[in-house]
């Protein structure tokens, strides 16, 4: 009988080890599924100290680009356990107030695009003293470095260009018309230049007033009335390439309208063959790995990209990638 016993503890204990051994297995399962949602919920991944970093950009308003940049550098935020600040202005002198105001809160790191860097060198100087790093994003990249930022995050706007005029080759267009929406972007001109480098065509600059799309509208519908001989328009910006299409059809044109960036429409319209392709630069990476540079900066004393620019594109999406690209689009992380 106290055999009997001996052997059933033993079975009884073997039976709890089993069940233990499964519970710590649901338990390590529970604990990692609790810290996605926290992370989904708003609470940070890592116990590092609540640095601030504050983004400023050239950013006009209702801009969806940028929304699609925020929503990269507000999820990293929520990872890094960073207080995020974002401000914009469109006018350079406003954007550099901006900086300058950042530096005054003495926040812990600083993101700022660079459209027009002359107007932003003196603020970047004042920062560096101040001992605040700097990420340069989106645009600026050939002035990041000198302006002793740790590094830029975008993609060269001129490689940008060259493939745009090397994908026009290969669909045999011969004439076409780069709209600049924003006149004094050195970005923009890059791109037009880029295009024109490698583009065996011909490439006219169209400079249009981009804060009313009435007026874009009315320009490039001008242009293809005058030229019937131009097969190509290229946007640079998502929400101008919708713009270009209504132009398209006022003037009667058979030009394929081509663009940079990508939004839900530009997807929707890739996909039905309204636009021809576009050039992605994954504006949400910018802002994602923007944060986390700084972040690992402030952690690790890490530095991404060996003194170039780390480079997020130029993707170029055509109509068989579209529908793959739509759901992430949709929600705003493309």
């Amino acid at each position: 009988m106290a055999r009997l016993r001996t052997w059933a503890g033993i079975a009884l204990a073997g039976a709890l080890t089993v069940s233990l051994a499964g519970c710590s297995d649901t338990g390590g399962k529970r604990a990692e599924d609790a810290r996605k949602a926290a992370a989904a919920q708003g609470r940070a991944a890592v116990d590092t100290p609540r640095w601030t970093f504050a983004m400023i950009t050239h950013s006009g308003d209702g801009d969806t680009f940028w929304d699609i940049v925020q929503n990269g550098a507000k999820q990293a935020a929520v990872k890094d356990n960073i207080n995020f600040l974002y401000s914009h202005d469109d006018e350079a002198q406003q954007q550099a107030q901006l900086v300058d105001a950042a530096i005054d809160k003495q926040v812990d790191g600083i993101i700022v695009s660079l459209a027009k860097p002359d107007a932003l060198k003196a603020s970047l100087a004042r920062a560096r003293k101040a001992g605040i790093p700097v990420i340069t994003v989106n645009s600026g990249s050939a002035q990041s470095k000198e302006f002793g930022a740790l590094t830029h995050i975008g993609q060269d706007e001129t490689v940008a260009g060259e493939a745009v005029g090397e994908e026009l080759n290969a669909r045999g267009r011969k004439k076409a018309v780069c709209v600049l929406h924003e006149q004094g972007n050195v970005g923009h001109e890059q791109r037009c230049d880029g295009i024109r480098k490698t583009f065996d065509g011909t490439v006219q600059n169209l400079y249009v007033t981009g804060t009313s799309m009435p007026d874009v509208q009315s320009a490039i519908e001008a242009k293809l009335q005058a030229d019937k001989s131009v097969d190509a328009v290229v946007t640079l910006g998502a929400p101008y390439a919708d713009t270009a299409v209504k132009a398209k059809r006022g003037a009667g044109s058979k030009a394929e309208i081509d663009t940079f960036d990508l939004n839900a429409k530009v997807a929707a319209s890739l996909k039905d063959g309204t636009l021809g392709f576009a050039v992605d630069q994954q504006p949400y990476l910018q802002g994602y790995q923007a944060v986390d540079l700084l972040w690992l900066y402030k952690y690790n004393d890490d530095v991404l990209g060996g003194g170039k620019p780390v480079l997020t594109g130029p993707q170029i999406v055509t109509e068989d990638r579209a529908a793959a690209l739509e759901q992430y689009t949709q929600r705003g992380t493309r």
